[in-house]
């Protein structure tokens, strides 16, 4: 798959790392609007086992609302997914998407600065997460 994302990876529990993802988005003034817990979903709905794996909607309203303001159809990319869940490799993987490389990015000059903030705030996020995890 192409790089479409920030990534890091940390040793620990998962639950300490959702727990740092979480507060790293509230740190660059994310709030958490969806939260999915796939390993609960696919038993629920499926009835199959799944690794821990959750997927979180984050969004920054000031930016949210600028992008919107700049092209109404960017909406289709909001909120901002983060990804935190176990890999093979026993460590907890978490990732972020990348508007750089996102159809944000392409759009008017000034959607691509705010998908630039975007980034920079999300790389920020990801990089608090490996230095308070064990980084793998």
């Amino acid at each position: 798959m192409d790089k479409v994302g920030i990534r890091t990876k940390v040793n620990g529990p998962f639950d300490k790392a959702l727990a740092s993802v979480v507060a790293a988005l509230k740190d660059e003034g994310f709030g958490v609007l969806t939260e999915i817990d796939l390993q609960e979903t696919l038993k629920k709905k499926l009835g199959v086992d799944f690794r821990r794996y959750t997927i979180l909607g984050a969004c920054n309203p000031p930016l949210a609302h600028r992008a919107l303001q700049a092209e109404l159809e960017v909406g289709v990319m909001l909120p901002c997914n983060v990804i935190v869940y176990e890999g093979d490799d026993d460590a907890i993987h978490v990732t972020a998407i990348d508007p750089m490389q996102t159809i944000a990015a392409e759009g008017s000059p000034v959607l691509v600065e705010i998908a630039r903030e975007v980034h920079d705030k999300l790389a920020r996020v990801i990089g608090r997460v490996g230095e308070t995890g064990a980084h793998v």
